[in-house]
């Protein structure tokens, strides 16, 4: 990759936070079309809190590139980017409802991080355009991290995670 200018622009990091609250607020309707059509690149991360241990639940998209998977947030950490540090892994939802098991690593700056930034090509319209444009300033701060498919024991211990959060989630609902 040619040398991009790497500074952090405050105009993009308002903007992203306000599309980020919109998609929020647009969740349930993006997430029953989604179960129902998918959507783009467009899959479902299930990881459990790093503070309240229950299943957290987020839709993200996955960027392939060269075999590999990243998923990440342009604008830097956020909570469920926290959750997945913290965690190490979790799983995926590719065609709802199975669940993939995955560990993930969280990319440092460098040649991988930049590649699963280029690849933000693949998200729908009109997200690929904001990613192209806003490319400097995700260089500067997104938070990204390659993923890979757990093992049986790893997949098992998700499961276990994931029923015992659904459990705490759905007794502390109301």
């Amino acid at each position: 990759m040619t040398r991009v200018d790497r500074r952090r622009s405050s105009a993009w990091a308002v903007y992203l936070r306000v599309q980020y609250r919109f998609i929020r607020l647009l969740d349930p309707l993006i997430r029953t079309w989604w179960r129902g059509n998918g959507l783009g690149n467009v899959v479902e991360l299930r990881v459990i809190g790093r503070r309240s241990g229950t299943d957290r639940r987020v839709l993200v998209g996955l960027l392939r590139s060269d075999g590999d998977w990243f998923i990440g947030h342009p604008n830097g950490d956020t909570a469920w980017t926290r959750n997945l540090a913290a965690a190490g892994g979790g799983s995926l939802v590719l065609s709802w409802p199975a669940a993939v098991p995955i560990r993930a690593r969280r990319l440092e700056p460098g040649p991988d991080r930049d590649r699963a930034i280029l690849a933000t090509w693949q998200h729908p319209f009109p997200g690929n355009v904001v990613y192209r444009l806003a490319r400097r300033h995700i260089l500067a701060v997104g938070t990204y991290f390659a993923l890979e498919i757990a093992d049986a024991a790893d997949a098992a211990d998700a499961a276990d995670a994931t029923d015992a959060g659904a459990a705490t989630e759905g007794a502390s609902a109301g």
